[in-house]
């Protein structure tokens, strides 16, 4: 912007917008030393008064957000609103009065962003969106900058603090999933109605995000297959534990060529003769099972840690907070800077990587998924049983890594049998698992969890 003075429009003022008052205003002079810029805050927009934060009277507070947003004054605005209904309705405004808007909405990026994208681009302006995806951890800026000069070949990761805190605290604590939600809301790492994240939605437009970055292109929400933990159950964490693993909420995005799944991009940085890469890529989120040496499985309670694969750099790892008032904020303020400076209108207007400038996925069928499995089954305890759950997975080609059975007291009903695959295709492990459901001794859906397993580099 080249000005020594920048206004600053706030939308919003929850958890987020109060972390972004007070680096603003807390920080002002270390702001202006570093930057050369001092940050005005302008207006502070909320719905109505209720919604006034505890110190409103130092604040200039407003109801009026498209009046905020048209004062000349308003130099940047930031989004901290969330969803795609009026949030989308007032960043439209700014973008075509030519103003920049910072913006930690995924929600209306997922749904909206090329849209946007195209209209910044027209009206010669931008969008900054580092908060939107990994909370602190600056992995947008990662993507855009830092590792351009790689091929992505997968990018994964823990990207939801409230289902990693409650499934550490099932993992840790032995709580069933309805416990682990309670301590979850009680500490303020999960809302009062946690669909979003327990369903994996949040995780899924994260990774839209995160992908289309990485991929150069665009994919949405509904391109991602979903499975949340909302239905995960204490026993598959027990008995991933016995087995050595530990249950994550991942979102995956890879190029399907690698290997065609995850456990076979350990050597990315090679060139894979056997198997070119194609355009197409697959893209999900669901529970997995991590080896407890990988370094994934070690990330715990609200963290989050995204791991990337490029054909240059090999594996990186990113962690840090991925939600939170401060951690939040700082990605927030952090995009502010840059669009004050100027740096984020160059990138947004050279480089060819976002949302509106790139190609439709090409996304790979979830039933042509190779991965090794994770199968729980629930069976009478009677002879025979095991002899047909392997001639049915044998029928598919799906062949027994391991095998596990607790013994059971003489006539004290159904047992579980677990067991984990070699690599297999999702469409014949379904398949084999809806004729295995039919089997007269199983007495109950079977369970199927996906399994991936730890880079080389990370060995023992």
């Amino acid at each position: 912007m080249g000005r020594s003075s920048v206004g600053i429009t706030l939308l919003g003022c929850g958890t987020v917008g109060g972390g972004v008052v007070n680096v603003l205003l807390k920080q002002r002079d270390l702001l202006k030393q570093r930057t050369g810029i001092d940050f005005v805050l302008k207006h502070v927009v909320v719905k109505s008064k209720e919604e006034y934060p505890p110190n409103a009277a130092e604040l200039p507070m407003s109801l009026d957000a498209n009046a905020a947003i048209d004062d000349d004054a308003s130099d940047i605005i930031i989004e901290l609103i969330g969803g795609a209904g009026v949030a989308f309705t007032f960043v439209e405004r700014a973008l075509k009065l030519g103003k920049p808007v910072v913006t930690a909405n995924k929600a209306l990026l997922a749904a909206r962003g090329a849209d946007l994208f195209k209209l910044a681009r027209e009206k010669n302006t931008c969008i900054a969106f580092e908060a939107s995806a990994g909370g602190g951890i600056p992995i947008i800026d990662v993507l855009q900058r830092g590792l351009v000069a790689n091929r992505v070949d997968a990018l994964l990761g823990i990207v939801n603090g409230t289902c990693n805190f409650i499934l550490s605290q099932m993992s840790q604590k032995g709580w069933s999933y309805d416990q682990a939600l309670k301590e979850a809301q009680a500490q303020g790492f999960a809302e009062a109605n946690p669909t979003m994240d327990v369903s994996g939605r949040d995780s899924a437009q994260k990774l839209a995000i995160l992908a289309s970055l990485a991929f150069n292109v665009r994919i949405d929400e509904a391109d991602i297959h979903l499975e949340g933990i909302d239905k995960l159950n204490a026993a598959d964490i027990k008995f991933a534990d016995e087995l050595g693993y530990v249950v994550k909420l991942l979102a995956i995005a890879e190029r399907a060529g690698i290997g065609d799944r995850v456990s076979g991009i350990e050597d990315a940085a090679k060139p894979d003769t056997r198997h070119p890469i194609p355009d197409a890529v697959s893209l999900r989120v669901h529970p997995t099972l991590v080896h407890k040496s990988d370094l994934l499985a070690q990330v715990s309670g609200s963290f989050n840690a995204i791991s990337f694969f490029g054909h240059a750099l090999g594996h990186a790892l990113f962690y840090g907070r991925g939600a939170g008032r401060m951690p939040t904020a700082s990605a927030v303020v952090s995009d502010v800077i840059g669009v004050a400076l100027g740096t984020t209108l160059e990138q947004f207007r050279r480089l060819n990587v976002f949302f509106d400038q790139t190609p439709r996925a090409t996304v790979q069928p979830f039933d042509g998924l190779r991965s090794r499995y994770y199968l729980r089954l629930t069976a009478k305890d009677q002879p025979g049983v095991l002899a047909q759950v392997t001639k049915v997975l044998g029928d598919q080609n799906i062949s027994i890594a391991s095998f596990v059975q607790h013994e059971s007291a003489q006539g004290a009903g159904p047992v579980p049998l677990v067991l984990t695959t070699h690599d297999a295709r999702e469409g014949a492990i379904q398949a084999a698992l809806s004729q295995i459901d039919a089997l007269d001794p199983i007495t109950a859906p079977s369970v199927c969890l996906r399994i991936i397993d730890q880079p080389k580099e990370f060995a023992a």
